[in-house]
């Protein structure tokens, strides 16, 4: 494995830090069951949406849609 600093100058500390993330996501992905693997597009998935009672807007909820331009 080989990562490549692009930007910036990272003191030793900062690199270990990095590497000791990126091992442990390593790690975490090769002792997961294969099955466990989540789909990237799985948070848009409807049925997750459908989990939960979805809320109503209330009689003032127009005023809540406010977008400063």
């Amino acid at each position: 494995m080989t990562i490549k600093v692009v930007r910036g100058n990272p003191t030793p500390e900062e690199l270990a830090a990095a590497l000791a993330v990126v091992r442990a996501r390593a790690a975490a992905a090769a002792g997961a069951p294969a099955g466990a693997a989540r789909h990237p597009d799985s948070w848009a998935d409807p049925a997750r949406i459908a989990a939960r009672p979805l809320r109503r807007p209330g009689p003032t909820a127009w005023s809540r849609t406010y977008w400063p331009g």
